[in-house]
């Protein structure tokens, strides 16, 4: 039986079973390499390392890319612009921008320090 290690750059929704890592960056949608990884791909995963790792080469993956080449996103105007313009990356907490506070002190909520 093989482990199953699902990974994305968005969310998932409903019942899941296995290792789940969700909001990699870079995302997909600009270019990063989860766009080009394939059904059958090897990738290794380290929790303590924080890594993740395709194991396809430079030349595959310009291939796939050269297949598949990236669309960047764009809006005149309206909510989507909006998102585009101000939504932070998944390590900085996917909200906008203008919503993050002004400084944070380090202190986890509910904790006693």
């Amino acid at each position: 039986m093989k482990d199953i290690v699902r990974i994305s750059d968005g969310r998932m929704s409903g019942t899941a079973f296995g290792t789940i890592v969700l909001h990699v960056t870079p995302e997909s949608a600009v270019g990063g390499p989860l766009a080009y990884v394939r059904s059958g791909d090897r990738i290794s995963l380290s929790v303590s390392r924080r890594d993740v790792t395709l194991h396809v080469s430079d030349e595959e993956l310009a291939r796939r890319a050269q297949e598949t080449p990236v669309v960047v996103p764009t809006a005149d105007r309206g909510y989507r612009k909006l998102f585009l313009a101000t939504v932070n990356q998944a390590d900085q907490g996917v909200d906008f921008d203008f919503l993050r506070a002004a400084q944070t002190l380090g202190i986890v909520p509910g904790t006693k320090e």
